[in-house]
């Protein structure tokens, strides 16, 4: 399988029954494995940085019945049995708009229609450790990681500068301090249960979520990475150097 330089692939969700095109959206390693492990469509939100089980908080979930690799092997086609419409504006296929020929009755929906955004997205790093057996990532080490919650980092920051509407990043910094703290309270509980269960690929999944949210904390305290990082240098014994 070939993911981009993103990590990403994208994948066209049809009907297994009638042969229906239901969404476009995209996969990346980790929304693969879990499509795979659960038999159910996991996938990447460009928009969020978000993995997204398909219809986990609507129930409109969708099965996997086949999925097939076109002859680049760089997009994928997941056969499903939908549980209920495609799309977040509640219709059964999110290609509802026709364009050509025109018509008069054709629509523009808003991605602040109502199902926005995107139900059971679960806010992780876009660069999951976690690696189905078909694909050969190399793994990330310690310092690797650091890069990786730096850029998501600044990636953070700068939804918090421009507010982009449909960004779950844009949702929290507009609900203020005490949601965002509610949400690392409830991300903290998850990763005690995930660990508690001994859930491997769950408990993986729910550190990312508990980084994920405190990264957006510091932003929103207007701390960086490297000011937690100077007190393990410091607890450490390791203090930065100063520079001459």
């Amino acid at each position: 399988m070939r993911f981009d330089a993103n990590g990403l692939m994208p994948v066209i969700i049809q009907d297994a029954t009638t042969n229906e095109v239901l969404t476009l959206a995209y996969m990346n390693a980790a929304s693969y494995q879990l499509t795979c492990e659960t038999g159910e469509v996991w996938l990447w939100s460009r928009s969020r940085q978000s993995l997204w089980h398909k219809g986990a908080t609507s129930g409109h979930t969708q099965r996997v019945v086949e999925m097939r690799l076109d002859c680049d092997q760089d997009a994928l086609i997941v056969r499903v049995e939908p549980r209920g419409p495609a799309c977040h504006t509640g219709a059964r296929s999110c290609f509802f708009q026709p364009v050509f020929p025109p018509s008069a009755g054709s629509e523009t929906v808003s991605a602040e229609a109502p199902g926005w955004p995107p139900d059971g997205a679960v806010p992780v790093s876009p660069a999951s450790p976690i690696t189905p057996p078909e694909v050969k990532l190399v793994p990330h080490s310690a310092l690797e990681l650091g890069v990786l919650l730096d850029e998501l980092y600044e990636l953070i920051r700068d939804r918090k500068a421009k507010r982009p509407e449909g960004a779950y990043t844009t949702y929290l910094f507009t609900a203020g301090l005490d949601k965002i703290l509610k949400k690392v309270g409830e991300e903290a509980a998850e990763t005690i249960i995930a660990a508690k269960n001994e859930q491997r690929l769950e408990l993986a999944a729910e550190m990312a979520d508990l980084l994920y949210h405190l990264l957006v904390l510091m932003a929103a305290c207007d701390l960086t990475p490297d000011d937690v990082a100077e007190v393990l240098r410091s607890r450490a014994g390791k203090r930065r150097p100063l520079p001459e």
